[in-house]
This record gives structure tokens, C-alpha cells and sequence, in this order.
């Protein structure tokens, strides 16, 4: 479990290391917010677009644990390596790559405007322009996202594997808890790290993380080789255990994996994408600075660290998995409730709410994973997980990139005057850390326009409503068939 949950610690630290650099990415390298939500939305490209989930979730299932684990961590660190190359200087200069930016570019410009025309909210059209830098950035975590969610289904197997019939849920906590101080370290010291070096650095460090997540799970194969040989019954070579394409059908026409399936998909996009647009919200409306920006959002990922082992072990000793997700639904609700209101500004408030964010966080997934194998047999466990994490890729997907056109649309103001002081102050001489350092200083003294997230943050509230209601069909649906979500996991 813990060279697993190595492995996914390095996986979820680099995912999260763009999320509290907005500022700084619009000032040193002159994003706007539709660029970072559809680099951030890049992650689930692949995944979304070409269906890669469910191919690697059969492969998963055809082909094994252990041969798993090491394509995924390889598939990320080479998506990461290419992320990291394109916010180099070489490449913003025109170096080795640029003219398959260039390439790129154009059909992912054509895609956000597609998105762009939608959320007009019929005031002038105003296209956006993609450029070669943000295309390959967005090319390389799109590529990371596919490795990181193959790893993520492929751990979730490993977990079902050792521990079935045991604490399942506390093991799937616990590993989920060591993954995400992957995310708290992200948006706490990347602020930090950009401050003292530069932007490329942090994301330079969780390249060589992601190396040591792939040399645990290399470890991690010798010791599941090393169970097989003792324990004969956890190799799955009989026929009747094989899985078959007929299996999709069987999963498909499952209604409790829809219900199950789509509580995932919007609680988890009312939750991920914060982790984009949290710190820059804390910047923006609570007047916290930039360095510190990752840090109130960060409280999520360190909570859950906590409680989601702290509630797995309930689900595993008492039940109530259904309950548990309805409470956390309603929690979230409530959290992004405060979080719109605009008379909520003290930075006290906003620090309690995301832990309270951070506890609902911890309810719905650790009721939620271990429910999926009561729902649907084991040997269709890596399809059905695969499936799962698919649809969740579309929010994972499209909500940062509507989250940027909106915040970009709803706020042309302060859009126009970044570009423009950023326009000034190169015209001057200054380079981009010099003019980032600038635009802070103009900020500080109130000579710059803050975003007003009011029109983003009811996308949040809409997706929270909906996990609320099928937290609900999930428990009615529980009560008919007999899952046994209510029921303890540990086998007597």
C-alpha cells in the first residue's frame, strides 16, 4: 500500500503544480484565464477525446496489476518532461517544438472558441488565441493525465486485491491520504519554489518525483509476484474469472454504476477544478497574496489526508456508505454557497469553509470507491473503474476550461489592463520576472483590477446540487438491489 501510494503521491504532486501559479503565469508569461483553464482542462483531453480510460481499463484488466503500474508511470513522466519543456525559455523562443505548437494550436484554439461563442452570454465575441507555448503545454498534461489516471485505476485494483474482505476502505483511504500530500505539497510550496528560482523549477522537482513513483512501482511488482506464488487464488486464470467484452454490457445496464458514476463525475468537478481556480479566488477576492495564494486551498487535501482513512475505517467497522456520501454532498453544497456570497471576504471564514471542504472531501470518496466493488464483480472491477474515472475526466475536463472562459468574459476589464501593462513594461526592457514583480507591486497598491469569480462560482453551486440528488438515487437504488452499501465491509 505504500509503494502504491508513493507512486500516486508523485503522480497527484505534479498535477496540482500549475494550480496556484495563475497569477504568475498571466504576469511572467502573459496567460490569460482562458489559457490556464484550458491547460488545467488538458488533463482529461486524451482521456475524454480518444476514449483512453476505457482502453486501458481493459488492458488493465487483460493484462494485469504489475504491467499496469509500469506503462502508467512511465506515460507520466513523459506527458510531465514535455509540460516542463514547454514553459521553458527555449520553447517560448522558438526553439525545438514550437512549429508542432504551432500545429497544435490551431484545433485546440478552435475548440475553446467553440466554448467561447457558448459563454458569450451575448455580449461581443471576442476570439482567443491559443499560442504554440500553451499548446504544448496543454499536449504534455494531457499525456500526464492519461498516465496518472491509469495508475489511479490500476491502484484502486491493487488495493480491491490485498485487501478484500478486510479493511478495504481504511487501505483505500489511507492510500488516497498519502496521494493527496501530494496535492497539499504542490499548492503550498510551489509559490514558493517560483518565487526563489523561477516557474519551471517546481515543475522540474516533480519530474524527479515521478521517477521515484516509478521505481516504487517497480518494487511494488516483486512483492504482488511474490503474493501470487503464495497465495494461488488471486491469480485470475480460469476461464469463468476472465474477463470478456460481454462484461461491458453487463456494467453498462448496471443503473446503481450510473448513479455511482455520475455522483463521481460532478462531485469530483466541484472539487478538482477549486484546486485550479481556489488560490487565485483567495487572491482575488480575499485579498490574500500570491505566495500564499495555494496555501487556504491546500487545507483540502491535508484534511483529507486525516479523515478519509478516519472515515474508510467507519465504512469498514459501521457501513452507512451511502449515508456517508449524501452528508458530504450536502456539505459541499454549503461550502461553496459561502464561498460565492460576496459579503464573505474574511480570510478567517474562507480558511474554516475549505476545511469544511476538506471534510466533505474525505465523506464522499471514502464511501464511494469501495462501493463500486459491491456494485460490480471483481473481475470487471478494472473496466468499471476505468469507466468511472472516464466520465469523471469529463469534468475533470470541460469545468476548468468553462471556469476560464467565463471568469474571461465576465471580467474583459481586467483581461485588457494585464495585457496592456504587460505590453508597457516590455516595451521598456523589462523581462518577465520583472515585469511579474511590477504587476504585483501595481496590485498591491490597488492600481490594478482584481477578478470577480460571482458568475464563475455558480457553476460550482449547480454541480454540488446535482451530486446531492444522485446521492440520493444511489441510496434508493442500494435499498432495492441489496449492494450492501449500508452494510460494514469487514467480513465476519
Amino acid at each position: 500500500m505504500i509503494l502504491v501510494s508513493l507512486a500516486m503521491f508523485s503522480g497527484y504532486l505534479f498535477a496540482e503544480v500549475l494550480s496556484p501559479l495563475k497569477s504568475y503565469v498571466e504576469t511572467t508569461l502573459g496567460w490569460s484565464p482562458a489559457d490556464f483553464g484550458a491547460v488545467t482542462g488538458g488533463y482529461g483531453f486524451f482521456n475524454v477525446f480518444l476514449g483512453a480510460l476505457i482502453i486501458v481499463g481493459i488492458l488493465l484488466d487483460k493484462f494485469g496489476i504489475r504491467k499496469s503500474a509500469i506503462i502508467s508511470a512511465v506515460v507520466m513522466l513523459v506527458g510531465a518532461c514535455i509540460k516542463y519543456y514547454a514553459l521553458t525559455p527555449t520553447l517560448i523562443n522558438g526553439g525545438f517544438g514550437y512549429g508542432f505548437g504551432e500545429i497544435l494550436a490551431g484545433p485546440l484554439g478552435a475548440l475553446l472558441n467553440f466554448f467561447n461563442r457558448l459563454l458569450s452570454f451575448g455580449s461581443t465575441f471576442e476570439p482567443i488565441k491559443m499560442n504554440a507555448p500553451v499548446a504544448l503545454t496543454l499536449f504534455g498534461y494531457a499525456i500526464f493525465g492519461l498516465g496518472v489516471e491509469y495508475a489511479g485505476i490500476t491502484a484502486s485494483k491493487a488495493i480491491v486485491k490485498w485487501f478484500k474482505g478486510k479493511e478495504m476502505a481504511l487501505a483505500m483511504g489511507l492510500q488516497l491520504a498519502l496521494a493527496r500530500l501530494g496535492s497539499f505539497a504542490a499548492l503550498f510550496a510551489a509559490p514558493f519554489i517560483v518565487e526563489n528560482f523561477n516557474i519551471t523549477t517546481p515543475f522540474a522537482i516533480g519530474i524527479l518525483l515521478l521517477v521515484i513513483g516509478l521505481i516504487s512501482f517497480i518494487l511494488y511488482n516483486l512483492m504482488d509476484a511474490k503474493l501470487d506464488k503464495q497465495d494461488s487464488s488471486l491469480n485470475s486464470d480460469s476461464e469463468e474469472d476472465k474477463f470478456t467484452l460481454k462484461d461491458i454490457k453487463s456494467i453498462v445496464t448496471n443503473r446503481g454504476f450510473w448513479y455511482i458514476t455520475i455522483l463521481c463525475f460532478v462531485f469530483y468537478s466541484a472539487v478538482f477544478p477549486f484546486y485550479k481556480f481556489g488560490p487565485d479566488l483567495m487572491v482575488n477576492k480575499f485579498g490574500v497574496s500570491p505566495k500564499w495564494a495555494g496555501l487556504i486551498p491546500g487545507l483540502v487535501p491535508l484534511g483529507t489526508m486525516i479523515l478519509t482513512p478516519l472515515f474508510g475505517r467507519i465504512y469498514d467497522k459501521k457501513g452507512k456508505g451511502a449515508s456517508i456520501m449524501i452528508l458530504g454532498s450536502i456539505m459541499l453544497i454549503v461550502v461553496h454557497v459561502i464561498l460565492f456570497l460576496p459579503f464573505v471576504t474574511n480570510v478567517f471564514i474562507a480558511a474554516l469553509d475549505v476545511i469544511l471542504l476538506g471534510i466533505a472531501f474525505s465523506l464522499v470518496p471514502s464511501a464511494m470507491w469501495p462501493s463500486v466493488p459491491k456494485i460490480i464483480p471483481e473481475k470487471q472491477l478494472g473496466t468499471a473503474f476505468a469507466l468511472i474515472f472516464y466520465i469523471q475526466n469529463w469534468g475533470l475536463t470541460f469545468v476548468p476550461i468553462i471556469l476560464g472562459i467565463v471568469l474571461r468574459n465576465t471580467n474583459p476589464d481586467v483581461v485588457t489592463q494585464l495585457a496592456s501593462l504587460r505590453e508597457k513594461f516590455a516595451v521598456q526592457g523589462l523581462n518577465a520576472d520583472q515585469i511579474a514583480a511590477k504587476i504585483e507591486e501595481l496590485k498591491s497598491a490597488g492600481q490594478v483590477l482584481f477578478y470577480n469569480y460571482s458568475t464563475t462560482w455558480l457553476i460550482f453551486i449547480g454541480l454540488t446540487v446535482v451530486s446531492l440528488l444522485f446521492a440520493f438515487l444511489l441510496k434508493a437504488e442500494d435499498k432495492r438491489k441489496n449492494y450492501g452499501l449500508e452494510l460494514p465491509n469487514i467480513q465476519e
